[in-house]
């Protein structure tokens, strides 16, 4: 975040050091991997290993549904969801590079540009009927589409009065996200204060991050909270706060309401010093949402500055090689997108921004180990 300003495909399957094409389906999925299984086990095979075995076939042509099928339509192809090990989707946030549209343009551009996720935006269905909402999903559905994060409505920075009155609002706000299938929300943390002391902010947070995750589990909602790593901006505040994942899992815990994680950004990761190894110490439980970015070439890490970003994969600064295959290995199954805050970006044409955005996504997805 910016704490400035927030406002049918063909597979290539390898065996016998052949490649072979075959159309991605449910039923050839099932038979590739239980081939595959067979040609890795030795001959004698116990009664455990195979009902593991036949488990790992059924997980993937789980993949196999209304999201696969929809990509596969589209000429996306998804060979890393066919192994199961990749559970995480492409999200696609317009806003965080530039690009004005509404729910339905959204739509429009996840499908075109290969993405499987978009983000809600609320605004746009208080007046709906419960029926037009559902005839909306429904059709996202069909597109192959999912909802990734919405953000926290919540204002939680300001005064005690202030918080009360968006805490009343809430349980209306997350009621209309569990009827448009929304299970994350997020938000961000600034590093520091002017007023409070660490102990300070950190106790009026976890009381009242507590009161708002009660209202989102009621309806099913996970909280994502986001940590600011650069020392730059961390200078701006005369008492220091919360700038690493690990520090932010001391609130979580804290908190204990069970629905809330971590928003993991790759480049305030890498600018607060993180490494993979803490990273491969978390779960899918710990993290509800994820942004992925690169940093400008030729700045010291402790001298990157917020808003001076790239898109992920592009200067390669950042080691997105281990961060992206540490969210495989601890099995994360939620929202991927891109927030670079490049202003190049933002002074594209819609569709040229998007289809860049999108191709840097895919040189992410293609740094990944299965």
């Amino acid at each position: 975040m910016n704490i400035r300003s927030k406002p049918d495909s063909l597979l290539s399957v390898r065996l016998s050091g052949a490649v072979e094409q075959k159309p991605y389906g449910k039923s050839w999925i099932g038979e590739k991997i239980m081939t595959e299984l067979k040609i890795m086990q030795p001959k004698a095979i116990s009664r455990r290993t195979f009902c593991r075995s036949a488990i790992a076939a059924a997980a993937a042509l789980q993949f196999t549904g209304p999201f696969a099928q929809a990509s596969q339509a589209k000429g996306n192809p998804v060979p890393l969801l066919v192994q199961g090990r990749v559970k995480f989707y492409k999200n696609f946030a317009p806003g965080h590079i530039g690009v004005r549209a509404n729910q339905r343009q959204a739509l429009e551009y996840a499908v075109k540009y290969g993405f499987e996720g978009i983000t809600p935006n609320t605004g746009e269905f208080e007046k709906k009927s419960a029926s037009e909402i559902r005839e909306w999903v429904q059709m996202m559905k069909e597109k192959g589409i999912r909802y990734g994060a919405g953000g926290l409505s919540v204002e939680f920075r300001r005064d005690e009065d202030r918080f009360k009155s968006d805490l009343a609002q809430l349980p209306k706000q997350a009621g209309l996200l569990k009827q448009l299938g929304v299970t994350r929300v997020a938000t961000w943390i600034t590093p520091g204060s002017r007023e409070l002391t660490y102990r300070q902010q950190f106790d009026m947070l976890t009381k009242r991050f507590r009161e708002a995750a009660k209202v989102l589990k009621d309806n099913d909602i996970r909280l994502g909270l986001e940590f600011v790593g650069p020392r730059t901006s961390r200078s701006r505040s005369r008492f220091a706060f919360i700038s690493t994942h690990i520090e932010m899992m001391e609130l979580v815990e804290a908190i204990g309401t069970g629905n809330v994680g971590l928003l993991l950004d790759s480049w305030h990761w890498y600018t607060s010093h993180g490494t993979v190894e803490e990273l491969l110490e978390l779960s899918n439980n710990d993290i509800v949402h994820v942004h992925v970015n690169d940093a400008p070439v030729g700045v010291d890490v402790d001298k990157q500055v917020d808003n001076r970003r790239a898109l992920p994969a592009t200067t390669g600064v950042i080691d997105l090689k281990g961060f992206i295959n540490a969210m495989v290995k601890i099995g994360y199954d939620g929202p991927v997108e891109c927030e670079p805050f490049d202003q190049e970006l933002r002074r594209m044409e819609p569709d040229a921004a998007i289809k860049k955005t999108s191709e840097s996504l895919n040189r992410l997805w293609d740094m990944i180990e299965v």
